[in-house]
């Protein structure tokens, strides 16, 4: 007799934010706010707070896999999202894993540079994204700057649409392409679905604050709890920008640099 009372259940694959900001910290963080069960393999222990990243250590690709082994062995998933990977093999073996494992819905946050400008994510670790994570992928979430890498050149405003469907072309299921880095105007974001051939754009207010650390890593894994609450990716999205813009709106003034977000306040809107 199946339990009625298993709750939908989610894998984030990340590396830990000391700060509590980002990372598998601001995705569980989602996941308990917006009422779906949450489970983690840690990619990398960064030594960070809201002015940068001191330190990293990126685990080795075995422990990794082991972690996602032992969690969908059991537990299993209804999606996945991934965030930090920091090197090419561990890139290369998370993909591997999730698709031995036939995981459906894969939320791809392309974590390439922190808020505070450092670097998270080698040169052959962003190829290996490309060639080997994006076929996985139901969808990518990258910023202005994180799309313009992947796809080798700049992407400008008016180029959000075009680069969304380019990113489909490595093999993603679809792609959002996020305006939050423009200075003015509307926070737009825009999706483009390979499925159904569909674009679609999410609109929110722009806020003046510094409180906006994680914003990348909430988004995807709100998008990845709405779809493992059975959502479709339309309405996923819609969902993840109203959380992310409202946690935003929220943000927390903690520490001298770029506070976090509010998820606590934000999930409020969804309970």
């Amino acid at each position: 007799m199946s339990d009625t009372r298993r709750p939908p259940v989610v894998l984030t694959i990340a590396g830990s934010d000391s700060g509590g900001g980002a990372g598998i910290q601001a995705d569980l963080k989602t996941f308990t706010v917006l009422g779906v069960y949450g489970m983690s393999a840690l990619t990398a222990i960064t030594v960070q707070n809201t002015v940068g990243v001191r330190d990293a250590l990126v685990l080795e690709p075995e422990f990794v896999a082991a972690q996602i082994d032992a969690v969908l062995e059991d537990i299993g998933c209804d999606a996945a999202k991934t965030g930090m990977l920091g090197t090419a093999p561990v890139v290369r073996i998370v993909a591997e894993r999730l698709a031995a494992h036939s995981v459906r819905d894969v939320v791809v946050d392309p974590v390439m540079v922190a808020k505070s400008g450092d670097s998270l994510l080698t040169e052959e670790a962003r190829r290996a994204v490309i060639e080997h994570l994006l076929p996985v992928a139901r969808v990518v979430t990258p910023n202005l700057p994180e799309a313009s890498a992947l796809l080798g050149r700049e992407v400008a405003a008016d180029e959000m649409a075009d680069a969304a469907r380019a990113l489909c072309e490595f093999g993603a299921g679809a792609a959002v392409v996020k305006g939050g880095h423009l200075e003015t105007g509307a926070a737009t974001d825009v999706l483009y679905d390979a499925a159904t051939d569909s674009l679609h754009c999410f609109s929110g207010p722009r806020f003046d604050t510094p409180n906006t650390h994680g914003t990348g890593c909430t988004f995807a894994s709100a998008i990845a709890a709405f779809l493992a609450r059975g959502m479709t990716l339309e309405r996923a999205v819609a969902w993840a920008k109203r959380f992310v813009t409202e946690a935003i709106k929220r943000g927390l003034p903690l520490g001298e640099g770029h506070g976090p977000t509010d998820h606590i306040g934000a999930g409020r809107m969804f309970t």
